[in-house]
């Protein structure tokens, strides 16, 4: 992450939103839509709520499938490319950009935090950085992955792993802090 990738938002006190009035209706009326219309349908009806998340402005290519339990923040800052996988209770907090690529997968209760706070300011503004995890990484189950990190091809992150910096491609990474322990084989090799 290079320090263009991080924004700092404007806060003249920790308890005013950094959105406008319009950016914090649209969200409101985004999870009332999640709720009634996409958070009980079935499985098969992925299609249903790639539309929903379409008309929020999700960035959509191929047909990627997203959990009716899986949780997103900002719709409008999340990217799903061709049978990437949002999963059961994952957690896109997309207050900056998310950026999931072709068949990458997020498992189960993973949390992806695009957004944090300056902790040396008195007024604690919002900082957002994107979150970007490459082709045909896997996320395992409850990892934590931290404001602009970047997770390189075919990274797999063991469960509950706390990603602090960016992961190598062709790597299984594992820890709080998550660190590569070994490559993971490809079909070249």
């Amino acid at each position: 992450m290079t320090t263009t990738d991080i924004k700092v938002h404007q806060q003249t006190s920790p308890y005013n939103s950094p959105w406008s009035f319009s950016e914090r209706v649209g969200l409101l009326i985004w999870h009332i839509c999640w709720t009634l219309f996409c958070s009980w349908t079935p499985k098969p009806l992925n299609s249903w709520r790639l539309l929903w998340l379409r008309l929020f402005g999700c960035k959509i290519s191929g047909k990627p499938f997203v959990h009716q339990r899986a949780r997103i923040q900002i719709p409008w800052n999340l990217s799903l490319g061709d049978r990437a996988c949002l999963g059961d209770r994952a957690n896109a907090y997309s207050l900056g950009l998310i950026e999931i690529k072709n068949a990458a997968t997020v498992a189960q209760e993973a949390y992806l935090c695009t957004g944090t706070h300056d902790f040396s300011k008195p007024n604690l503004p919002l900082v957002t950085a994107k979150i970007i995890i490459e082709e045909d990484a896997f996320i395992g189950a409850r990892a934590f992955i931290m404001p602009g990190i970047k997770i390189g091809k075919k990274v797999v992150v063991g469960a509950c792993s706390v990603v602090t910096k960016d992961l190598p491609e062709n790597t299984i990474c594992v820890g709080q802090p998550c660190q590569p322990i070994k490559y993971r084989p490809t079909n070249d090799s």
